[in-house]
């Protein structure tokens, strides 16, 4: 195995980090105004995920960063190809972030329901233009002979993408549920199991809608594993949501969105943006990766910064384990 092999690994395990961590997160910012019925029960969605969110982007950024580093010409016609879904899905993630700090600067309905309905919709947007993204990373786009995107926004837009984005949004918000059930106590805590109860079984169906469509066009031995393991996940997810061991449940929610990401790159491989015009103009892990002595060099960045990110995010969630309710919640704002 090679150096740009490995990196592709190493990228591959950063997005599924991302998508297991923000996954819940968007699910949550969604049930605000799905689960919750008053400020309070908002209040309290929010603060489940308040001591945590900007730490699970670390994922993205981490993610992000490597591929500039490990595949710049990866970098390069993703982010220029893909650049208004990229660049709504990073206003979202900004307004989402100030959002949550400023609705609690001020008392006035108007202020604090405008901040309530950008968090909404600054987690949903997120959370459907992923799918889109990640799909047509899978099924390929545009790329000509320069390894540039000649495609369109609409181009981008097709069924499967379209799909993808739907299962991103239902699968994340159902995360987000079981989360909700494990974080907090009394009636909200209830209401979110049978919000997942709900929210499981359309996830599966979506779920196994799309993966079978992605097995068939790109799958593999190794692929269909991970599809079995997503979909076998998730009904365990439910199953363990129905029998309230609501750890369970978030432990095979989790499961089920690891190995989705895990199928699409397994699908992916050796690929890194196929293209639908020639076979030839794909963009693979060894035409658009750096030099081998700049992957070296990062490797031992990695091993070292590696284990201390997990180190300090492990630390963070262990800290903030409890559970929450209305009665938590402080007397201001």
């Amino acid at each position: 195995m090679q150096l740009h092999d490995v990196w592709f690994i190493l990228i591959a395990v950063l997005w599924t980090g991302y998508f297991f961590l923000e996954g819940f997160d968007f699910g949550i910012g969604v049930l605000t105004k799905l689960l919750a019925r008053d400020r309070s029960e908002k209040r309290v969605l929010i603060n489940t995920i308040g001591p945590v969110w900007d730490g699970n982007e670390v994922w993205l950024i981490s993610a992000a960063g490597a591929t500039f580093a490990a595949f710049p010409e990866w970098y390069a016609t993703l982010f220029s190809g893909f650049y208004l879904p990229l660049l709504l899905i990073l206003v979202c993630l900004i307004l989402r972030g100030v959002a949550f700090e400023y609705r609690v600067k001020r008392t006035g309905e108007r202020w604090q329901r405008n901040w309530e309905h950008t968090i909404f919709w600054a987690s949903l947007l997120p959370a459907v233009l992923w799918g889109v993204l990640f799909a047509n990373l899978v099924h390929g786009v545009k790329i000509d002979r320069q390894m540039e995107y000649v495609g369109s926004l609409l181009d981008l837009l097709n069924p499967y993408a379209l799909l993808g984005g739907l299962v991103t949004l239902v699968l994340f918000t159902f995360h987000g549920a079981v989360f909700a059930s494990l974080k907090t106590v009394g009636d909200i805590r209830e209401r979110a199991r049978r919000m997942a109860a709900v929210l499981g079984p359309v996830a599966a169906v979506l779920l196994a809608g799309f993966l079978g469509w992605t097995q068939a066009g790109n799958g593999d031995s190794g692929s269909l594993v991970a599809m079995i393991v997503a979909v076998v996940a998730l009904v365990a997810a439910l199953v363990a949501n129905r029998l309230g061991r609501e750890g369970w449940a978030f432990t095979f929610s989790g499961l089920s969105v690891v190995a989705v990401v895990v199928m699409l790159f397994l699908t992916l491989f050796p690929n890194v943006m196929p293209s639908t015009l020639n076979e030839s103009w794909n963009l693979t892990v060894s035409n658009a990766a750096s030099s081998p002595y700049t992957l070296k060099i990062m490797t031992w960045g990695a091993a070292f910064a590696t284990p201390l990110v997990l180190l300090y995010q492990g630390w963070t969630y262990w800290v903030f384990r409890k559970r929450i309710g209305t009665q938590h919640l402080a007397e201001t704002h």
